[in-house]
């Protein structure tokens, strides 16, 4: 047995493994798909267990993934601490665990921070997913689990933090900022394609030129007289996005996406790759969704949005939502329009994004005769 292992849920302490079907000892998890104990095996019918663990792995997007894994991972480390067995499940033991990440205990001299009830509940929700790779169920219902965490909700629950939109004279001041190097072109395309399509960063780096052309691809972009259709698969099924385009070649994306293909001789493959060093020869792989952040952070801070505020705070108030809630609050269209855009089921989610939306267009009050 390896050093720091333990025996009975054989998790190590080293940290959340790369595949949440297998264990921090990268041995395949005991409950994993496999084949039936009845069943003689072959090599076809090994085959195939090998294709449905891929087929389970693909159930849900690789950031779930590995976030669901460091979940599983953290509940483990704090039951060994606690010498304590996270399986089978216990509800009574959990409902310990979710109080202490709401209210944790000093270990020694350091307090570990307390976690926010958003993260608690997507905590529970990765332990149950793990819990089903492994065979076993986890009732949220059972009253040691729902009753603390009602109660955690009640004396822990704030308003979400927002963060700050982007909107359309913030995101012309940042696109002037980039320099018209390969790599400025590539993150002007970026911002303006993920801001006109009010697109997830992920979403964004997820662009193949074409459909088909590579396995981990997210979607695909056509480029069309009027404009951009992209096609992308999203969290609900796929969804069309279409992006227009605009009323300059500085500003418009459909434009700056045909400058970055054009120069960076991209016809097959990923959209958005790394650049060297230089800005003079693009690289062949897909950039990660994290350049995305980083890269709006630095544009802010170049545009000199929010100068009120010192460049810590200023870059905290970015994200790669903040394009996705400035289309939502810069265009001046119906409202379903941008819900179709966004890929959001419920005008209620779209109207999260709208920072500047006219909250009383529709006035009840006087309707109603006051």
């Amino acid at each position: 047995m390896a050093p720091g292992q333990d025996a009975k849920s054989g998790v190590t302490g080293t940290g959340a493994p790369d595949d949440p079907l297998r264990d921090e000892g990268g041995q395949e998890s005991r409950d994993a798909i496999a084949l039936p104990a009845h069943l003689a095996g072959s090599g076809r019918l090994d085959r195939l267990v090998d294709t449905a663990r891929d087929y389970a792995r693909a159930a849900a997007s690789d950031n779930t993934l590995k976030a669901y894994a460091k979940d599983w991972a953290h509940f483990a480390r704090w039951c060994r601490m606690r010498a304590a067995d996270p399986l089978p499940p216990s509800p009574e033991l959990i409902g310990l665990y979710i109080a202490d990440l709401a209210a944790p205990q000093p270990m020694g001299t350091r307090k570990p921070p307390a976690l926010s009830v958003a993260s608690i509940e997507r905590r529970l929700s990765g332990l149950g997913w793990n819990y089903q790779q492994r065979g076993f169920s986890l009732d949220r219902k059972n009253r040691h689990i729902a009753s603390v965490l009602a109660g955690i909700r009640r004396q822990h629950a704030r308003p979400p933090v927002q963060k700050e939109a982007i909107l359309a004279e913030d995101i012309r001041a940042m696109v002037a900022t980039l320099p018209h190097d390969l790599r400025g072109l590539r993150d002007r395309a970026m911002l303006l394609i993920g801001f006109a399509g009010g697109l997830r960063r992920s979403e964004i780096v997820s662009l193949d030129r074409h459909k088909d052309d590579t396995i981990d691809s997210g979607g695909w972009i056509d480029i069309l007289d009027g404009g951009a259709l992209i096609t992308l698969r999203g969290k609900t099924g796929w969804r069309e996005v279409e992006i227009g385009r605009g009323s300059s070649d500085q500003t418009c994306p459909v434009h700056a996406l045909e400058q970055w293909l054009h120069f960076a001789r991209i016809d097959f493959g990923p959209v958005f790759t790394s650049v060297t060093r230089d800005g003079k020869r693009v690289r062949e792989h897909r950039l990660n969704d994290k350049h995305v952040a980083r890269l709006i952070k630095s544009c802010v801070l170049a545009a000199g949005l929010r100068p009120d505020l010192p460049d810590a705070e200023r870059v905290k108030l970015y994200s790669g939502h903040s394009l996705r809630a400035g289309l939502a609050s810069s265009a001046e269209v119906d409202e379903r329009y941008v819900q179709k855009q966004l890929g959001h089921a419920s005008a209620e989610m779209t109207r999260r994004y709208q920072r500047r939306r006219d909250r009383f267009r529709v006035n009840l009050t006087k309707a109603a005769g006051l």
